[in-house]
């Protein structure tokens, strides 16, 4: 009989795209480079063998087929990838055990109808602001699992917020190269914070609706493009409080960081998965709801382990040795349920 256990990974693809096929610019890689991404995705995904996969920076799904082969997954994981996508832009994407899929998987590309940020402000010296912004920059994943048919079915979102990297704007209408250029990177980077922090807002809105008041597990994924403690990250987790007495403590509508559990085990915070000028930072992360807190009364499935492989990021040769320019996470869970638990 299958586990109750679940383990999941986060893995930012770094533009998985079939040889000779468009990425940006006109950019594509060679056969050899390809092959190379091939080779060292799959074995990543065969060292960690997680039972869901949350993947950014998909194009092409033939190529996530390959991976999958290369990893000795094609026989028990199941890819997913949007039914019309033809691997003109990137996706975010999945690969699920196949016995856990409970339904077909959902893209979701437009913010809630409860996502307003709109205000005149609560200070009488605030001017007015408002944001329009209504469709999440990559679609959301959304997948229902269930490890067995005697546990509770777990709701899997993998998200891709807006990167840090100043948006281009010099081709705006409004852009005036004398006025605007001492400020294009300022300018940039404020509206890919505002862009960022939109859609984990709207992630937050969409989970929200899922777990107020219930007891629905979830677990977030993905490439958040901000570390643990930033804006975009007490969004999302709404800031839980950790280290409650055993099984008494937990969040209705919280998020728990694998990150801040993992470093409660360790004697010192080596969890990294990007480097930038030398500055080692973690983008990526895999939260939960209480569900899958140790500390919660509603406890099911306890944190058992994080791993992250990283070491490829001391190189600066993705393009030529087939890496990708993130860290690579995994989480597992033993089904633990506390007293009392809804099972």
């Amino acid at each position: 009989m299958a586990s109750r256990d679940i383990s999941f990974t986060s893995f930012n693809l770094l533009n998985l795209q079939l040889p000779g096929a468009p990425l940006y610019n006109g950019a594509s890689w060679t056969q050899a480079q390809y092959d190379r991404k091939i080779a060292f995705t799959g074995a990543s995904l065969s060292l960690l063998s997680a039972d869901f996969i949350g993947f950014q920076e998909l194009w092409a799904p033939a190529a996530l087929a390959a991976t999958l082969a290369e990893a000795g997954l094609d026989s028990t994981h199941r890819p997913l990838t949007p039914p019309d996508h033809s691997g003109s832009r990137i996706v975010c994407a999945g690969a699920v055990r196949s016995d856990m899929l409970v339904s077909e998987p959902e893209w979701i590309t437009q913010f809630p109808e409860e996502m307003i940020l709109s205000t005149k402000g609560d200070d009488p010296q605030q001017p007015d602001v408002a944001i329009w912004l209504r469709e999440f920059s990559r679609p959301v994943l959304h997948v229902r699992l269930q490890p067995r048919e005697d546990t509770p079915v777990i709701h899997v979102f993998v998200c891709h917020f807006k990167s840090r990297r100043p948006t281009q704007v010099w081709n705006e209408a409004w852009y005036d190269r004398g006025t605007h250029s001492p400020h294009t990177n300022a300018i940039g980077y404020a509206l890919s914070t505002i862009r960022r922090t939109a859609e984990a807002t709207a992630l937050r809105i969409i989970i929200t609706k899922l777990v107020k008041n219930s007891d629905t597990p979830v677990v977030v994924i993905g490439d958040m493009n901000d570390g643990k403690d930033s804006n975009t990250l007490n969004i999302l987790s709404e800031q839980p409080t950790f280290l409650s007495p055993l099984s008494s403590g937990g969040g209705d509508n919280a998020l728990y960081t694998a990150q801040t559990i993992q470093e409660y085990r360790s004697v010192r915070d080596v969890y990294y998965t990007h480097v930038y000028k030398g500055q080692r930072e973690s983008l990526d992360h895999v939260l939960f709801s209480q569900e899958f807190y140790d500390n919660s009364k509603r406890r099911i499935w306890a944190f058992d382990d994080m791993v992250v492989l990283n070491d490829h990021l001391d190189f600066d040769d993705h393009k030529d040795s087939g890496t990708n320019d993130h860290g690579i996470l995994r989480v597992r869970f033993k089904w633990k349920p506390a007293e009392g638990a809804a099972v």
